[in-house]
């Protein structure tokens, strides 16, 4: 007689003697070496990129430091002493050599180094991508799970229909606009959290949720696609059959089988909410690289905002390299992972 140890998940299923034996989750060096170059390829894009953006701007970035009544001979001087006569070409030359020897220049108009700049607002901005990331996740993927065993089967149409029209309408509204209507009701309405600013654990709340919202809406709609295939799956009927407890059966054995989409989802818009974070930012003014991405740009204060574009671009970049990697180790039967078993 079996007894409810005994069920299998997808992963302990046994094989037929005949069928070929299943390779073993590790990615070849050749895998790993063609993300490093789309990595490095993609880096290279994006330093153009960024260079190219901040020029194309119109306007006079001395012109707006000095301003319009300044004499045509300071300004020329200061263009000078700043390389801005130089042609294009040579000034990305410049740009590209001081990248090169860790050197992202000073902003032209605090003539603070710009390292210094990022370096006292990145780990604010990263702090509240990771923490609305991880709070997106807690909330999404229990909440999936419950739509999904709620709703499996046709049943409860009601619940689907409530859910759906939630979460759809949920990720359709902007992460600025929760963050302005949390800031009129619960902080200036109700005075229940800070309005502005990092003044203690408390300021993460309003900020945090903001970002939250609309990427736990839909890792909870892709959680629940994702259980409802499993649930349909040989392994749960068998653990359907022999009466597990509840807990055991959702949380050991059909949690553990739907999150590789989940986690992957996870990872891609925590690139997301770092970039996402500049608005939500700039509505709580929070100490990170937000605001001063939006001056930088409004102000064409050159060196701080091909710093900014690089530093988002880049963490953006080398997220989805992780999220590639992850995958590629989790999902041996995913496009990824593919290629690596056709090497091996």
């Amino acid at each position: 007689m079996t007894t409810p140890s005994d069920v299998l998940t997808p992963h302990e299923a046994p094989t037929s003697t005949a069928a070929s034996p299943r390779r073993p989750r590790r990615l070849a060096p050749g895998f790993f070496a063609r993300q490093l170059l789309r990595l490095a390829g993609s880096l290279a894009v994006l330093v153009v990129a960024s260079f190219a953006m901040i020029h194309l701007i119109p306007g006079d970035p001395l012109r707006q430091m000095l301003g319009p009544t300044a004499p045509k001979q300071l300004v020329d001087q200061r263009r000078s002493e700043l390389g801005l006569d130089e042609p294009l070409v040579t000034q990305f030359t410049d740009y590209v050599r001081q990248l090169l020897s860790g050197d992202l220049g000073t902003s032209f108009f605090s003539s603070q180094p710009v390292a210094d700049i990022i370096g006292q607002g990145l780990p604010n901005t990263l702090a509240l991508a990771f923490l609305a990331t991880l709070t997106a996740l807690a909330v999404a993927v229990p909440l999936g799970l419950w739509a999904a065993v709620r709703t499996h089967n046709g049943r409860r149409r009601g619940t689907e229909s409530a859910f759906t029209t939630l979460t759809g309408a949920a990720v359709a509204i902007p992460e600025y606009l929760y963050g302005l209507a949390l800031l009129l009701v619960l902080a200036l309405g109700l005075g229940l959290f800070p309005p502005a600013g990092l003044t203690g654990p408390a300021s993460f709340m309003l900020p945090v949720t903001a970002l939250a919202i609309a990427p736990a809406a839909m890792i909870a709609r892709l959680a629940r696609v994702e259980t409802l295939r499993e649930l349909d799956t040989d392994y749960m009927r068998l653990a359907h059959a022999k009466r597990l407890p509840a807990w055991r059966l959702y949380a050991v054995h059909l949690l553990p089988n739907t999150l590789t989409a989940t986690l992957t989802m996870g990872g891609l818009l925590l690139s997301g909410l770092i970039t996402g974070s500049v608005l939500v930012e700039n509505v709580f003014a929070w100490p990170g690289l937000g605001l001063r991405t939006v001056e930088a740009i409004t102000q064409k204060d050159y060196p701080v905002a091909q710093a900014m574009i690089l530093v988002y671009g880049a963490l953006v970049l080398v997220v989805n390299f992780l999220v590639d990697i992850l995958l590629g180790i989790l999902d041996p039967k995913s496009s990824l992972s593919a290629s690596t078993r056709r090497e091996g």
